[in-house]
């Protein structure tokens, strides 16, 4: 790893030195190109100690001159920036049956990206062996230009501890930090996050969020999870387990939710809930072109689904609608409590477009606020699959940063 980004304990001017050579990438990333002159005036620190540091900086590959600038008079001034290929980041964001996982530059370009690789999410040594194993061989594959990697995000649903890498949902079995585990066997500093959470973080970068400061993205799966930007910041609450919107208590019924609890959002409004309400209906004599497939019941996935929505199959579409006017309701409760610029909706549920955005959206009508509604857009996902991966290597790259 480049020196500078290394955890190893440093004191005096060389932490000081180490300190500032942070601060220095952390105004090129922000700011972008940069002469000494604005370096200087940034870190308020002199002209020469900033050139020392910018030519270490050159020398570690991690910024490089662009070139003079125009100038009315006197020297003309050199522009400094980050260098796209000094190092990358990776982002894994775990499903159900498969896993995303891409590559990222140091200038934030998604540079590869692999969508659907096979995969069963389980708590058991054995998925976490070939977890392990998928990110190694993505390594691997990787060309020598693609490399050094410097950090990986791994996005988990359920209950992350980002600060103590534990993970309380999948992979909880050993003492150690689950982030422990995969640095041991992967080699590089390794993050955990949760996926709504870094979904929404990939959304509110580079996705349909521009100027707004104040948003909820709702990942809409097998389960139901939401990230939440207030003030342009991304709020996690005491121990990271802000956002448990799919265990809203609203409905009185006798449905034990994966928390143990009963009546959760989750248990009639989420990805599994529409699995299991298709097979009633099927059971009860309803027709669907899934079945008509030969598709059996019992093997029916929730992307089956989504796909005969998007098809026009009658009891999918019925049943999405349903599932909508329930999430809407549940909405209404965040939009009257957050009052937030713009709601986002994504995960897989997202995909059948506006067959569940407008029952949402006729469901915050209904039960929301009309004043606080009126300040809500409502809006789908523009990143779609990429989002977990550019917000996981959006976080690894940000947490690396930032780390002392």
């Amino acid at each position: 790893m480049v020196e500078v980004f290394t955890e190893e304990n440093a004191t005096g001017v060389a932490y000081k030195n180490k300190a500032l050579k942070r601060a220095l990438i952390n105004h090129l990333d922000q700011s972008g190109n940069a002469t000494i002159s604005d370096l200087s005036n940034e870190l308020n620190i002199s002209a020469p100690k900033t050139t020392s540091l910018v030519n270490e900086l050159i020398q570690d590959g991690l910024i490089r001159d662009y070139g003079k600038i125009d100038s009315t008079g006197g020297r003309r001034a050199s522009m400094y920036g980050l260098v796209a290929e000094s190092c990358f980041f990776i982002g894994v964001d775990v499903k159900r049956y498969y896993i995303n996982i891409g590559l990222l530059d140091f200038k934030k370009n998604l540079v590869t990206v692999n969508i659907k690789v096979p995969f069963l999410l389980e708590n058991t040594q054995a998925s976490l062996n070939q977890l392990i194993e998928l990110i190694r061989n993505f390594i691997n594959d990787l060309p020598d230009t693609q490399k050094p990697v410097l950090a990986i995000c791994v996005n988990l649903s359920g209950r992350i501890n980002t600060t103590s890498g534990y993970s309380y949902s999948f992979f909880h079995f050993n003492e150690e930090p689950l982030t422990t585990t995969l640095e041991n066997a992967l080699g590089i500093r390794t993050f955990l996050e949760n996926d709504s959470r870094a979904m929404a973080y990939g959304e509110f970068h580079s996705g349909v969020v521009s100027n707004e400061k104040n948003v909820l993205f709702v990942n809409l799966d097998y389960g139901i999870g939401l990230g939440i930007l207030i003030d342009g910041k991304v709020y996690y609450g005491k121990s990271g387990f802000g956002g448990e919107f799919g265990h809203i208590p609203l409905f009185h019924n006798e449905l034990i939710c994966q928390c143990g609890k009963k009546g959760c959002l989750e248990t009639e409004a989420s990805g599994q809930a529409l699995i299991r309400l298709f097979r009633e209906k099927i059971e009860q004599g309803s027709t669907s072109s899934i079945m008509s497939a030969g598709m059996k019941a019992e093997d029916l996935r929730l992307s089956d689904i989504i796909q005969s929505t998007r098809n026009e199959d009658v009891l999918s579409i019925e049943l999405v609608a349903n599932l909508g006017e329930k999430i809407g309701r549940g909405l209404a409760v965040l939009i009257n409590i957050f009052n937030p610029e713009l709601v986002v909706l994504g995960g897989t549920l997202a995909e059948t477009g506006d067959y569940i955005r407008l029952p949402i959206r006729s469901a915050l009508n209904k039960y929301s606020l009309s004043l606080v509604n009126n300040d809500t857009q409502l809006h789908l996902s523009r990143l779609g699959e990429k989002s977990g991966v550019i917000g996981g290597c959006l976080i690894a790259r940000s947490k690396l940063l930032s780390s002392q």
